[in-house]
């Protein structure tokens, strides 16, 4: 069935049915991406994960498909642009297509003070924050075209794109991809395609938790509900970013931070 990216959802069809959709989550074998990943494939999503780690994207596959999901796992370092186009190659030989891809593989990065980081430190967190989304959304976006059907890219930038946070490039590469969008969804709107940003707050993850302690009080006192955000409050975003709900939203950025953004606390 045709991906309803850019169309109407037929008159049967939720708006959050992604029955026939098929969907691509880097990074998609734990935190941030498996909520992601899980919410897809809950709503009907066949589901592609890229990876680096083989047992780990074996372990979400499984646990996705227990519910009943269409997914499969690929090993792929999207910092690679040769294992991209491999793993993009296998995504489509497995699923016959693709009707969004969700750049969610990142981290935070060389942390060190402005003034003591290398060349290679600042390298090094481009290429895993940004030339990574860049070398996945070309993929998909020439399969998009290839497909004729448009689609939605989705890209997971933060909400210290917004902020000052200090540390290195982090905030600057956030920054970086939530502006790519914008660009991409002008550029690519002729075409059907979509491009959207999510900007999370502080979600606890593998990699959140191991923040000091100090910054994990900080982030809890400026949430108004006073709870930190888990990675399955990231499953209704990408449902609706993937699919026919959010049709003529594009070169947006939604936060999924509980308000910690806007509370000044």
């Amino acid at each position: 069935m045709d991906a309803p990216i850019g169309g109407v959802a037929a008159p049967h069809q939720s708006l959050f049915d992604l029955s026939g959709h098929v969907a691509l989550v880097t990074g998609g074998n734990g935190g941030l991406g498996i909520g992601m990943a899980r919410g897809l494939a809950r709503a009907g999503a066949s589901v592609a994960i890229w990876g680096r780690n083989k047992q780990r994207n074996r372990a979400a596959a499984e646990e996705l498909a227990a519910d009943g999901g269409d997914v499969a796992d690929f090993v792929c370092d999207v910092t690679d642009l040769a294992e991209v186009a491999r793993a993009m190659e296998e995504t489509v030989a497995r699923f016959g297509r693709l009707d969004s891809c969700f750049a969610n593989a990142g981290g935070s990065g060389v942390r060190k003070p402005f003034t003591m980081l290398s060349p290679g430190d600042w390298q090094s967190t481009l290429d895993l924050n940004v030339n990574s989304v860049v070398y996945t959304f070309q993929a998909a976006t020439r399969q998009f075209i290839a497909q004729g059907s448009g689609g939605s890219l989705v890209v997971t930038s933060s909400v210290a794109a917004l902020l000052g946070v200090p540390g290195g490039g982090y905030s600057a590469t956030k920054a970086a991809v939530s502006g790519l969008v914008r660009s991409l969804a002008v550029e690519l709107a002729p075409a059907g395609i979509r491009a959207n940003a999510i900007l999370p707050g502080f979600i606890e993850t593998e990699m959140s938790l191991n923040t000091p302690k100090a910054f994990q009080e900080a982030c809890l006192r400026r949430t108004p509900s006073g709870k930190l955000g888990t990675v399955d409050d990231m499953a209704g975003a990408a449902v609706f970013l993937a699919g026919p709900a959010s049709r003529y939203v594009t070169g947006h950025s939604l936060v999924i931070d509980g308000g910690q953004s806007i509370f000044p606390m």
